[in-house]
């Protein structure tokens, strides 16, 4: 089951320009999700980061796995409503530049869910290149 941008927004609380997710292409909720991001020269962050070499900036590829991962989380019938937040980010890793013109395929997996919290392990990728993966701790408020 896919979700479109109103979707999405419908489960998470985020706007543009922050929203990083802009298709879900499947999900089974409160266990993995993967989603998509169409990478635009448009971006905000592009012209600053960086104008002569636009790339990416990694800590916003690893909230779009976040985000993601929020979807998975908070479209459960128990948190629905809530917010994640970023609990800690570890083992954070970058493979690959992200620029425009790429499509970031964002793969996380619930690894641990609690009453108010909870640990991901995301995966994005551009085409079959790991681009970068992190483990994700998140709080629900």
């Amino acid at each position: 089951m896919g979700m479109d941008i109103k979707e999405i927004m419908s489960i998470i609380p985020h706007r543009q320009p922050f929203l990083l997710i802009d298709r879900v292409e499947e999900i089974v909720e409160g266990e993995k999700v993967i989603a998509t991001k169409n990478v635009s020269y448009n971006e905000p962050f592009f012209a600053g980061h960086f104008p002569q070499e636009p790339v990416m900036p990694g800590v916003l590829i690893v909230e779009a796995m976040a985000q993601a991962g929020a979807v998975a989380i908070l479209s459960m019938d128990e948190f629905k409503g809530k917010t994640a937040y970023f609990g800690g980010i570890k083992n954070a890793k970058f493979k690959k530049k992200v620029v425009p013109g790429d499509v970031l395929r964002l793969e996380v997996s619930i690894e641990k869910l609690k009453r108010n919290a909870g640990i991901g392990v995301g995966t994005a990728y551009v085409g079959d290149k790991v681009a970068a993966q992190a483990e994700i701790i998140f709080m629900i408020g």
